[in-house]
């Protein structure tokens, strides 16, 4: 069966959803999975996290972890992927344990290297928009090819093409595609990424 990093290298568009109403987190969600996207990003309440984990076919990542605690209460609400936005070192003993995937975040190449070090699979490098964009992925891998990176902040969809093709696995999105956005509007702009990915 395939676990939420597989699907990340297989699909390159992981989708973030920073919404706090379990229902309209559901829908995005929902718009999501029927465009393709099948691991989705939340930060908020173990309420939203349940919900979403019950759609058939997705994995559910858990942002914004920093302590071990947070961590466990994602896995018991259903969560297949532990993310955690600074280099939480601490998080790969959870990770090791639980059997449970993990993803830290890197901004500096030093910082890079060390999640690599503990075997985090893919490195997410945020806030790219301000690190500066596909440039700085090339700069970061050219001494490091073996990295996996995946970078997330501000992500258009006319930013997907240049960081995969500066060597990303693949690209982070999440209000580019959803926010103000009806649910077909949603669904229409996950599919473009999901192109984009492709090409």
């Amino acid at each position: 069966m395939t676990n939420a990093v597989e699907e990340i290298f297989k699909s390159r568009i992981y989708g973030i959803i920073r919404e706090d109403d379990p229902d309209k987190a559901l829908e995005i969600a929902s718009a999501y999975l029927e465009a393709g996207i099948k691991v989705v990003e939340i930060n908020s309440c173990m309420e939203t996290i349940k919900k979403v984990s019950n759609l058939k076919g997705i994995f559910v990542a858990q942002g914004g972890i920093i302590t071990s605690a947070q961590a466990h209460h994602g896995i018991e609400a259903g969560a297949k992927l532990l993310v955690s936005p600074i280099l939480q070192m601490g998080l790969a003993k959870v990770s090791s344990s639980s059997k449970v995937p993990l993803i830290l975040s890197a901004t500096t190449p030093n910082e890079a290297y060390s999640a690599w070090k503990v075997r985090v699979p893919i490195i997410k490098i945020f806030p790219i928009k301000d690190l500066g964009g596909a440039t700085y992925i090339e700069d970061l891998l050219r001494p490091m090819r073996f990295l996996n990176v995946m970078p997330c902040g501000s992500v258009k969809i006319e930013h997907i093409k240049p960081l995969l093709d500066a060597g990303a696995c693949a690209v982070g999105m999440g209000r580019a595609l959803y926010l103000n956005k009806s649910y077909d509007e949603i669904v229409a702009n996950a599919k473009e990424a999901v192109a984009q990915a492709g090409m």
